[in-house]
């Protein structure tokens, strides 16, 4: 009888137990303009709109794969991304990449998706490392998906949200309106922010927090050789070797020596308004 009793008792406690207690597996926030939607996996996989794609080209797997995805604009509806805005997605990692608004909406040879890892058929871990690119990944297919940037394909993806451009976001970023309009640091502004922003802050103004800041309390052209900087860039191996370093390295196709030289031309550029930053105290958000 009490071992009855003991059973019927458990019976009532998870009958009446709240539902957030059995977690239906990992979830994806998505917001813009104060409002906040979370979806979780099973939700996502359960959508009309699922369709299942296969990449040509796949940033973290490097071979061609077959995924169970929603559209990425999809997940945008009823919300809207204002043209001068970016849509900001976060990693688990702490990797953070903004998506132009144009790239989100693009069908012309390009769509962007949220892959989504099946609970029951987990994908293998990425090559090098001991963890999936899931739960959720944003991928790219179409004729013109190689053209998209290897940092503009997140993996690990924990949420997603309208923001407001970079240099408009943090003041702190853009370089002196004063500069010529062909200066090269301006130009190395906007590759800055595509390449090195997704795991770097500069004068403490950006979300990522994989990477040290660039510019405080020194920026990395006061102390790297100008060669010892190219090459650090294109593949940190070359220069120094640690059991947890993360910065990947780039090839030409990813980054051209041209981009890395107006990178450091906007490195150098930014390497006189650190005290600018200092006195406005330009912070993360």
């Amino acid at each position: 009888m009490i071992g009855l009793a003991v059973m019927v008792a458990f019976s009532l406690v998870a009958f009446t137990m709240p539902t957030s207690v059995w977690a239906a597996g990992p979830t994806l926030t998505v917001s813009a303009d104060g409002s906040v939607q979370t979806f979780d996996r099973d939700a996502l996989l359960a959508r009309p709109d699922v369709v299942e794609i296969t990449t040509s080209r796949d940033v973290a797997y490097r071979n061609a794969r077959t995924y169970r995805a929603v559209p990425l604009a999809k997940l945008f509806e009823g919300i809207g991304i204002p043209p001068d805005a970016v849509v900001e997605a976060v990693a688990q990692d702490g990797f953070v990449t903004q998506l132009p608004r144009d790239l989100v909406y693009a069908n012309n040879g390009i769509i962007g998706y949220l892959a989504i890892e099946l609970g029951d058929r987990p994908w293998p871990p990425m090559p090098g490392k001991d963890k999936s690119a899931g739960p959720f990944y944003i991928v790219w297919v179409g004729h013109q998906a190689s053209s998209v940037p290897t940092m503009k394909w997140p993996y690990q993806v924990v949420s997603l949200s309208v923001q407001d451009a970079p240099a408009r976001r943090w003041p702190s970023l853009a370089v002196d309106s004063r500069l010529p309009a062909l200066h090269p640091a301006r130009d190395g502004q906007i590759i800055f922010m595509n390449k090195c922003f997704t795991c770097h802050a500069l004068n403490r103004a950006g979300p990522a927090s994989v990477g040290p800041d660039l510019n405080l309390p020194m920026n990395p052209t006061e102390y790297f050789t100008d060669a010892g900087l190219r090459a650090l860039i294109r593949d940190p191996r070359s220069v120094r070797v640690w059991p947890e370093q993360r910065m990947p390295s780039f090839s030409e196709e990813d980054l051209s020596d041209e981009e890395i030289a107006l990178i450091l031309a906007y490195l150098k550029h930014m390497a006189d308004k650190k005290s600018q930053a200092n006195e406005r105290g330009g912070s993360k958000q």
